[in-house]
């Protein structure tokens, strides 16, 4: 449930009870682990073949240029679901295992043999070399107008660096993934938007973003005693775009142990980058918990966590999770790197949207040029049609250092999915640098931990947080503005204020609380009110537990 990543390139990993993840990327030193095993090519060919009813994939469509698209994807992952799933032997050469992060590295696709390339269409395609971090390739057709393509895998299409193997040896090895370039900040120079490489793992940037947090095709029993269950992307078609197109089509096949299913991307990169999703799920066995548009982001400290020896005030990729309700409620949860697993929940009907959101977007909060978390993007998911009740999960796992993704929040549905029940989700993805903010209403814009002087320690725990915006800005100070403030049974309230701070404009509202048994979380709440009316978001935050009981 963890995940590492390098300072190159996209990418991220699981390292809790995990097997796989993606490429690498930009604030990361670790490569991904063994990829979750999947149907090899020949299997999943195989088995479209044998569907009554579809033309025989490959071949029948390369001939007949019968069109393609989500159904075929779909009847695939359905019959797929009835069959027992079987994990491949690994097939990686062994010069290709044993390479370190820097060595694979040295791997790298020449730009020019990009699909597309010569075409002088609006989207290029670059693909992923095989290695230690993903070791089963996946499958990538093109759809053209007269049918659909494989696109083979050749070495001659990578450049290998410093690397001393010979590799002729790895023709028809496959592809671990690929990137998808536009001219998203200059229109003379395609620009990577979003890279698929490892599990169901995708990253997306829109205009002057960097890579920061990841989507998934799916979460399967997310810190579940047994483990969680890691579904890949096995195979790829990707629709061939028209000259002057702004968005790009591509279909994907889902499938691991338990489950199988279909999803169609539709890219369209832009000042925000938006995905819209759509996926048909199935099930082979019963009993999982589902997460639905899951996203995984990293949040190592930040100024509620503070006391590092680290000269950077702040370090992550994202510092909340946002919601909107159907009812009109806003809530904000600042994200923290507990000490143990923490897991939480919020019950809705029919959720507007949710997201991991990095709010602080000043280069002096992080004092990290290199890394330049100011510029990671916050990625929002907004439900299209009604998704019913159901539940906003948030996961949040301890982690020594930066290096690790151990933040992910996912939808899962009030009504267990059943064998031959399918379920059909869609949604847009939205990949950000202001992430939604509420319409008449303040929002958090910075939760802070810590007293100050203190003459004697008492144990007490305080919070101070600022709320902003239109709805609150041209407030006097004789507005009768007040903090609405709750605690659970595990504390006490010892204190709050609220009053303007003179330096930023901001209202500041100030908590201080006395913490029963230090071995378990606080879970506080608080919103302002105006009279009888909410003028802000809600503020929804967890304390971790400090100790663990001997």
């Amino acid at each position: 449930m963890g995940a590492g990543k390098s300072r190159a390139e996209p990418g991220r990993r699981f390292d809790r009870s995990v097997s796989a993840a993606e490429a690498p990327a930009p604030g990361r030193r670790s490569v991904p682990t063994a990829a979750v095993p999947v149907p090899g090519r020949r299997r999943v060919l195989a088995a479209f073949a044998l569907m009554p009813g579809l033309p025989v994939f490959a071949r029948a469509q390369r001939s007949s240029g019968a069109a393609f698209g989500f159904d075929d994807v779909d009847a695939l992952a359905r019959s797929l679901a009835t069959r027992p799933w079987k994990s491949p032997a690994d097939a990686l050469p062994p010069e290709l295992r044993d390479l370190d992060y820097d060595a694979l590295r040295d791997i790298r696709f020449k730009p020019e043999a990009a699909l597309w390339h010569n075409d002088r269409l609006p989207f290029e395609i670059q693909f992923l070399h095989l290695g230690r971090g993903v070791r089963e390739p996946v499958g990538i057709d093109v759809i053209e107008p007269n049918g659909v393509h494989e696109v083979p895998f050749d070495p001659a299409q990578f450049d290998y660096g410093r690397n001393k193997f010979d590799p002729t040896r790895f023709r028809g090895l496959g592809f671990a993934g690929f990137r998808v370039h536009f001219p998203l900040n200059n229109p003379a120079y395609k620009d990577e938007v979003l890279v698929f490489h490892g599990a169901s793992y995708f990253r997306a940037v829109g205009k002057g973003q960097l890579y920061g947090l990841s989507a998934r095709g799916l979460a399967v029993d997310t810190a579940a005693p047994g483990g969680e269950e890691f579904p890949r992307f096995s195979t790829f078609w990707i629709e061939r775009p028209k000259r002057g197109a702004t968005s790009l089509t591509l279909y994907a096949l889902l499938d691991s142990r338990r489950v199988t299913g279909a999803y169609r991307f539709v890219v369209t990169p832009g000042a925000d980058t938006v995905i819209q999703i759509t996926a048909r799920i199935h099930l082979r066995e019963a009993g999982e918990k589902l997460g639905l548009a899951p996203l995984t982001s990293m949040f190592f400290f930040g100024e509620n966590q503070p006391g590092r020896d680290d000269y950077r005030p702040e370090v992550h990729d994202s510092d909340g999770l946002s919601i909107q309700s159907a009812t009109g409620e806003w809530i904000w949860r600042p994200l923290v790197n507990p000490r143990r697993l923490l897991v939480t929940s919020f019950a809705l009907t029919n959720p507007r949207g949710f997201g991991l959101l990095q709010r602080d977007r000043a280069p002096t909060s992080y004092e990290d040029p290199e890394s330049q978390f100011e510029r990671r993007p916050s990625a929002w998911v907004e439900p299209l049609g009604d998704w019913d009740a159901g539940r906003i999960e948030l996961v949040q796992i301890p982690t020594p250092d930066e290096t690790n993704d151990n933040v992910v929040a996912y939808w899962v549905p009030g009504r267990p999915l059943q064998v031959g029940q399918p379920l059909e989700v869609a949604y847009r993805l939205h990949w950000l640098m202001q992430g939604p903010m509420p319409t008449g209403l303040a929002w958090v814009t910075q939760t802070r931990r810590g007293r100050g002087y203190v003459k004697t320690a008492d144990g007490d725990i305080q919070y101070v947080i600022d709320f902003d915006g239109p709805a609150v800005r041209g407030l006097g100070n004789d507005a009768g503005l007040e903090a609405n403030v709750t605690v659970d049974a595990n504390a006490q309230l010892r204190e709050h204020n609220l009053y303007r701070n003179v330096v930023s404009g901001a209202w500041r509202m100030t908590v201080r609380i006395k913490r029963i048994d230090p071995s378990k979380p606080v879970e506080l709440r608080a919103h302002l009110l105006r009279g009888d009316r909410p003028l802000s978001e809600t503020w929804s935050y967890i304390v971790p537990a400090e100790t663990d009981k001997p």
